[in-house]
């Protein structure tokens, strides 16, 4: 049998960029992404610094697992030639990579409801519902927004995650950025803070008084739903076996 490297060009860390490929694609369905802005990005060496991330300025809808580029993030001349990242996305995620070994998985984007969230003078997310309590005690707020995510800007960010049981970014006046062990479990982490802040604005839009969950509930809950076995990755494999019955391209 043929080795996979002479199948398919950039074979190394496959399963990764499958499922990453995946996740992009999957996001423009849930219209959480930003043209051809934003960024996912995955960790292939031991102290997270090299990192998987989609080409600069390409449309999620057209990423597949061979054209996703290696960052080294101890490497400035990463920003030159013809595979150059977006220059914010080396100061955002490259800040994360070399700041926080514990972020394996990096997804930023701006999607609608959590940047509205993000948008709020408090930005806070209480726990009204199952969804919302998952994130109880588990998420930043960022309120020092200062510009676009460059080397700087990045480096501050990443500082915030100094708390590793907290893997969700309320980035003040921009969006949410999350982290996670592997792409599945970042995805399905983006995909349900999303929709927890959609059920909270769309509460708030009543009028009427929030039912906000007890805290002893609200940690019990996010302390089962942690637990609860294999849902991040069955979630992401039933997204490719549907990409893939459809013929994307996705995986290649």
């Amino acid at each position: 049998m043929m080795e996979k490297s002479n199948l398919r060009p950039n074979m190394d860390n496959w399963e990764e960029r499958v499922d990453l490929a995946a996740a992009f694609r999957w996001t423009v369905r849930l219209n959480m992404h930003e043209a051809v802005a934003n960024h996912f990005s995955f960790a292939i060496n031991e102290d997270g610094t090299k990192f998987l991330m989609n080409p600069n300025q390409m449309h999620f809808s057209r990423v597949k697992a061979s054209n996703l580029i290696v960052v080294d993030a101890n490497d400035p001349t990463a920003l030159e030639g013809p595979e150059a990242p977006d220059p914010t996305a080396w100061g955002l995620h490259g800040g994360i990579h070399r700041h926080c070994k514990h972020a394996r998985c990096v997804m930023h984007v701006h999607p609608p409801y959590a940047t509205a969230l993000a948008a709020l003078a408090d930005s806070n997310l209480p726990p009204i519902d199952q969804n919302a309590s998952m994130f109880f005690n588990r998420y930043v707020i960022d309120e020092n927004y200062g510009g676009l995510a460059f080397a700087e800007e990045g480096k501050r960010c990443a500082e915030l995650f100094d708390d590793p049981k907290k893997k969700v970014m309320i980035m003040g006046n921009h969006g949410i950025l999350i982290i996670g062990n592997t792409v599945a479990d970042t995805f399905n982490r983006m995909f349900y803070f999303e929709r927890a802040c959609q059920t909270y604005l769309l509460a708030l839009q009543t009028g009427q008084k929030l039912r906000v969950l007890e805290d002893a509930v609200a940690e019990k809950t996010a302390q089962m739903i942690e637990s609860y076995p294999e849902q991040d990755t069955k979630h992401l494999t039933e997204l490719k076996t549907i990409l893939s019955e459809e013929g994307s391209n996705y995986a290649s």
